[in-house]
């Protein structure tokens, strides 16, 4: 199968980074776009674009009906679907297949497996990968607290079709258990129409590690690891690779792992693996699989060369893995942050508004994947992530100072960002050292001194906002 015309079903940063890779393949780009986004750099970069609906996602970017129909007008061979939106939906991914066209990702069969987090763990303990301790899927409250006593509490209870964080309770003790099961069992009722929940002992000062694979449907190859711990409503913020505190021994059993999972799905396509590590045991424990291509996936691009959106791409068209596990190799360290347009000193309040002028940083080891652009405006309807600030040096502290130094270079004006966050980050202490875990970030902000919230934030009500924490 030869891939000559790409439609990419996405937008913002995601969308350009496909349309750059395809094109330097020689690909023909296809954008879809929402009546917001007509004057996105992704539509300004592909070939050609194709309005597709309404500004809202419900009427446009998550219409797989819509997406198939703009791939048949233009003559798309394939459809790369990014990451959020329909990334995950296994209906999709085989409606594509069924209109004829190549959906450059798993098979819904595939998705379906993964996707529910509890029938994933079942399959990462057929696959021998280690597993949390916890207890299979219920809709039962009183069976749920007895399985709850068993394993001991700290518990954390979780939405089976969950994500984003959404349908998750930590709960200390008995006392609080039937309280917070029907308000996680109702949160995830709303959010994905499934109120099942199941239970994991819960670690109190984990580091969050993910495995990025690539697999062709019979091989599989791990591309290490990347560490994701800074993190704020479990929505990942700052994320490394490699792990600075993993060690090799370690590193090789988890990767390891993650391949054994990948190959026996038979998996196709770019993975992710996510594992806790709880540094104190040196034991890690599978939690889930994302089966798309990620937010961070530039630092693993970083330290190993090689381009997974390329690769993708070669996959879906029914190539095999073009080497081998002994053939990738890792160099240095990368971290990559992510620039979204919210106050961070005011409840991280959403800050959606005109880019009026943008200089990016530059010099060696330096990237930037995004969106805008100065006179960009930004769109109230989607995540307000608005790129992506990469860089990689031979080690973690020149990687620290190398993104010191960019972000004292980047400028963006019009909107409040993230920036002056990650400035302060790279001077704490605990960050320079390593020294961490994914509850570090919200105490660390308590600490702050900075002026309190002139509001709290809002419930997210945009309709289609990109899954940050994976």
């Amino acid at each position: 199968m030869t891939i000559e015309k790409l439609l990419i079903a996405n937008r913002g940063e995601i969308a350009v980074r496909i349309i750059r890779a395809a094109k330097e393949m020689g690909i023909h780009t296809v954008q879809i776009y929402s009546e917001a986004d007509t004057e996105s750099l992704a539509v300004k970069l592909a070939d050609e674009a194709i309005c597709i609906g309404a500004p809202m996602a419900n009427q446009s970017y998550l219409c797989g009906d819509k997406v198939i129909q703009a791939a048949k007008q233009s003559g798309a061979d394939a459809i790369h679907p990014g990451y959020g939106f329909l990334s995950e939906n296994a209906s999709f991914s085989d409606d594509v297949r069924k209109a004829g066209i190549i959906f450059v990702g798993p098979s819904g069969q595939t998705m379906t497996k993964m996707a529910d987090k509890a029938r994933a763990r079942e399959t990462a303990m057929a696959a021998g990968v280690p597993v949390v301790p916890g207890s299979a899927p219920s809709d039962n409250p009183e069976a749920a607290l007895e399985q709850a006593k068993l394993i001991g509490f700290p518990v954390m209870i979780k939405a089976s079709a969950g994500g984003g964080g959404r349908g998750i309770r930590v709960i200390e003790d008995e006392s609080e258990f039937l309280t917070q099961y029907h308000q996680a069992s109702s949160e995830a009722q709303s959010a994905f129409g499934d109120g099942t929940l199941y239970l994991e002992k819960f670690i109190r000062q984990s580091r969050h590690v993910e495995v990025q694979i690539l697999a062709d449907g019979l091989n599989a190859v791990h591309l290490f690891e990347r560490e994701c711990s800074l993190q704020r409503r479990r929505q990942k913020v700052w994320e490394e690779a490699p792990c600075a505190v993993l060690p090799d021994l370690v590193r090789e059993a988890m990767c390891q792992s993650a391949v054994s999972l990948a190959k026996s799905v038979n998996y196709k396509g770019a993975g992710t693996i996510e594992f806790l590590y709880d540094d104190e045991s040196e034991s890690f424990y599978f939690i889930e699989m994302n089966t798309r291509i990620q937010v961070e996936h530039p630092i693993t691009e970083a330290i190993t060369g090689v381009d997974l959106i390329r690769e993708m791409i070669q996959i879906a068209s029914g190539q095999h893995l073009s080497f081998a596990q002994e053939d990738i190799r890792r160099r240095g360290h990368a971290i990559e942050i992510r620039l979204n347009a919210e106050d961070p000193f005011n409840g991280f309040l959403p800050f959606p508004g005109v880019i009026t002028s943008f200089t990016p940083p530059l010099g060696s080891g330096v990237r930037f994947d995004g969106l805008i652009y100065s006179g960009f405006a930004i769109p109230p309807y989607y995540d307000s992530l608005l790129g992506k600030l990469i860089v990689w040096d031979e080690d973690r502290e020149s990687a620290i100072h190398r993104m010191a130094r960019a972000l004292d270079e980047l400028s963006i004006e019009g909107v409040k960002t993230t920036q002056p966050l990650f400035q302060k980050l790279c001077e704490a202490p605990d960050v320079i050292n390593g020294n961490f875990h994914t509850a570090w970030l919200e105490q660390w902000l308590e600490t702050l001194d900075t002026p309190k919230p002139e509001q709290a934030q809002p419930d997210n009500k945009k309709d289609c906002s990109l899954p940050q924490a994976s």
